[in-house]
């Protein structure tokens, strides 16, 4: 992107780098530094690309009767070979500008930075893929008409990018924490990837509540990383998971932001988020969670940040509280609710409860709806079992 300028040129060029290395590495063996080999390669052919279109433009004026102005033909930009650590940051400051709808910053970014397909782009929004593919496009288009510089802010540009670079790292943690689809439960990548991004806007940006609350949520959320799977690849749940292998560390490092992100008032969604994190992380044992107080905190959520999955997020935890009728109470008005008529985790939640009350072919009704709505093959194993152990 730095030498091409354009993101549909930079995509092709790295695209004909992976065909090169096809071609080659199955003769010539893979090179020591797959990913510096790339790189480089995807780098000439930008150069290739710079320097073909800027010599177009001096010799288009021979080509056409009116005369053009070969001024603004650029040079190609010297390029730096050393590796830059906040590539990717620079790409989501660029796909975060304040050009572009907040929904386009996201999902563009995500596209580019999660290499997820437009399909899994679209569900993570609950809208159809056309409508997704068509809201990319346009986003592209709008950083290429708008010449949006490929750069990451100025101390007094990134105030106003924040929000949404925030919840691009957010989502882009979600979708490695569990992978939309495929066999492996997370992608680890990408939730790596989310926490350096959310280490290094806490570094620039210490003093922002937002982001502190943001980088607690992934710290606490991925300190339980080694637990959710158990040694035969069945998902386990939070009540099954050994917590003396929880990361302390890590922990520990999340509660204290916590305490950083809740100074400010009225709290935001994201240090409230952690904040139900650090109870969960923080109770000895399944039975000792403090139910009473994560509800206390998703009622105030709820209000500041009026999402139907944080309405289901808090049913589920009056069911926990309460028990599952209660669940099951505070579950149906959000039946109705259009963003989540493809949310495999309200029918799975309702087949909780509907198990613990007995009430045995409802609950294998909705674990098969949930079924249906889940392309993970982890998750998918668990409904299954579920569903086969509610059979005579």
């Amino acid at each position: 992107m730095r030498v091409t300028r354009d993101i549909d040129s930079a995509e092709e060029c790295a695209q004909d780098a992976f065909a090169v290395a096809l071609s080659r590495w199955s003769t010539e063996g893979v090179p020591d530094r797959p990913g510096a080999w790339l790189t480089t390669v995807a780098r000439r052919r930008a150069l290739d690309v710079v320097r073909r279109e800027a010599g177009l433009r001096r010799r288009l004026p021979l080509l056409v009767d009116a005369p053009l102005s070969a001024a603004g033909v650029e040079a190609p930009p010297e390029v730096d070979d050393d590796v830059i650590e906040d590539d990717r940051l620079r790409l989501i400051c660029t796909c975060c500008h304040p050009a572009l709808a907040p929904e386009a910053q996201v999902a563009l970014t995500l596209r580019l930075l999660c290499g997820l397909t437009t399909a899994e782009v679209a569900r993570a929004f609950l809208v159809s893929e056309s409508t997704m593919a068509a809201r990319i496009t346009r986003a592209k288009q709008k950083i290429a008409v708008a010449g949006i510089p490929y750069r990451v802010p100025t101390a007094g540009e990134l105030p106003e990018r924040v929000a949404a670079v925030l919840d691009v790292v957010h989502l882009l943690f979600t979708t490695g924490h569990t992978a939309p689809a495929g066999q492996s439960l997370s992608r680890r990548d990408l939730a790596e990837r989310a926490i350096d991004l959310a280490r290094m806007l806490h570094a620039l940006l210490p003093d922002n509540a937002d982001v502190a609350g943001l980088f607690a949520l992934l710290l606490l959320t991925d300190a339980r990383r080694e637990t959710r799977v158990g040694a035969d690849g069945r998902l386990l749940l939070l009540e099954e998971q050994d917590r003396h292998r929880w990361d302390r560390s890590s922990i520990d490092e999340g509660v204290a932001l916590v305490r950083v992100a809740l100074r400010r008032r009225p709290p935001g969604r994201y240090a409230l988020q952690a904040a139900i994190a650090a109870v969960h992380c923080e109770a000895p044992t399944w039975t000792d969670t403090d139910w009473r107080e994560i509800v206390a905190l998703y009622d105030i959520l709820v209000d500041v940040w009026p999402s139907p999955v944080v309405a289901l997020n808090r049913a589920v935890a009056i069911g926990m509280r309460d028990g599952p009728a209660a669940g099951l109470d505070a579950l149906r008005p959000l039946e109705a609710e259009p963003q989540l008529s493809s949310y495999a985790y309200l029918p799975a939640s309702r087949a909780d409860f509907l198990r613990r009350l007995g009430r045995l072919a409802e609950a294998s009704s909705a674990y098969e709806e949930a079924l249906a709505r889940t392309d993970n093959e982890v998750e998918r194993e668990f409904l299954r079992a579920r569903l086969r152990s509610l059979s005579p």
